[in-house]
């Protein structure tokens, strides 16, 4: 999906311009990319999400020149860099293995790539204290890296890449072996180094809520294309297609009727009988009949009344909120989530018939 003209407005930093890249050759072939366009900004945290095989990995490796594109340019401040190896680009790429050397110190990893450079011995020792401070690991420079935690040797991985001041930090799911608490304190301090840095970070993983919690943008990806771009509030609450709004978070499908479109907002008809106003995805080509999206929050159960109504199936509890799941009348089952009060439960029962109601401006049209 193209970005809308309003996202145009900062100086673009890579772009990948439709890229084919197949694997393979004649009956089979596997193409991984599928005509792939997006522009990544200077200073900005993207990134690429997508479940396993969608391609996402493959396009970080044409931007890092670990691989090339079939068809297609990779332009690096405009110029077209698909050609070049990767040793000539100013990118730099953190692995999900970070590939240190257990070996050398702590200090010696983050120099390696600095030495590799020529860079001069005292550029190299004050570059190296700068980022080792910047990760909050000067005191244990001289410990070897095979006796630090995965956390920090995650940031060593990205001293050593950040050392050689790149244009482009490239980062293919760095996260996914550190367990969920280190995981969550990762995610705030990656995004502490880029704003910190001012270096583009294009990121790779098929964790939602990573994406989320970082991004400036973000791109969903399925089967070698981009079915979406836009910041979290946007890949989140307007979901283009459907596809993108389920693999974001828990979501609640209805099948409507719509009589009339105009000025982005459509007049639709729930299977209930209830007349509602939704939103319109971009790209939506008018037609009778379409599917809603509107996400558990943005629903509330009620003891009568509302758009919707039905029995409640299952009730769960997490916490913070409770999940109430109604089965109704004529679509299905539908998601409620209720934030808990301490002072009373969620105030239903399994078999209670309840209604739903759904809040104003929550729905939205997708256009698939």
């Amino acid at each position: 999906m193209p970005e809308p003209a309003a996202a145009q407005d900062k100086r673009v930093a890579i772009e990948a311009r439709n890229i084919v890249k197949q694997f393979g050759e004649g009956s089979g072939a596997l193409r991984a990319l599928d005509n792939v366009s997006i522009s990544i900004r200077e200073n900005e945290f993207f990134t690429l999400l997508g479940p396993s095989g969608c391609g996402k990995t493959t396009l970080l490796r044409l931007i890092a020149g670990f691989e090339y594109p079939t068809e297609g340019a990779i332009l690096l401040d405009g110029q077209d860099i698909a050609g070049l190896p990767p040793f000539k680009r100013p990118i730099n790429t953190v692995f999900q293995s970070y590939a240190l050397f257990p070996h050398l110190t702590v200090w010696e990893n983050v120099a390696f790539g600095l030495q590799m450079l020529g860079r001069p011995k005292a550029e190299i020792s004050s570059r190296v204290g700068e980022m080792l401070k910047l990760v909050h690991l000067d005191e244990m420079a001289q410990r070897r890296t095979d006796q630090i935690s995965g956390g920090q040797a995650q940031r060593v991985a990205l001293a050593r890449a950040l050392a050689p001041a790149p244009k482009v930090l490239l980062l293919d799911e760095p996260l996914s072996a550190l367990d969920y608490k280190l995981r969550k304190e990762m995610q705030i301090e990656l995004k502490r180094l880029q704003h910190e840095t001012g270096i583009t970070f294009v990121f790779v993983t098929h964790d939602q809520e990573e994406a989320l919690t970082m991004s400036d943008r973000i791109a969903v990806m399925s089967k070698g294309k981009v079915r979406q771009v836009g910041s979290p509030w946007d890949i989140y609450d307007k979901p283009a297609e459907r596809f993108v709004a389920d693999f974001i978070g828990e979501t609640n499908f209805l099948t409507a009727a719509v009589s009339g479109v105009s000025n982005g907002v459509a007049q639709v008809k729930l299977k209930s009988g209830a007349d509602i106003v939704a939103t319109v995805a971009e790209g939506f080509q008018p037609k009778n009949e379409a599917t809603i999206v509107v996400r558990p929050e943005h629903a509330r159960a009620v003891p009568q009344g509302g758009q919707l109504s039905g029995m409640v199936e299952n009730i769960v509890y997490f916490g913070t909120d409770t999940h109430i799941h109604v089965r109704l009348a004529e679509d299905g089952l539908f998601t409620v989530r209720q934030q808990n009060s301490r002072a009373q439960s969620c105030g239903f029962a399994i078999g209670d018939r309840v209604g739903i109601e759904i809040a104003a401006d929550a729905a939205q049209v997708l256009r698939d």
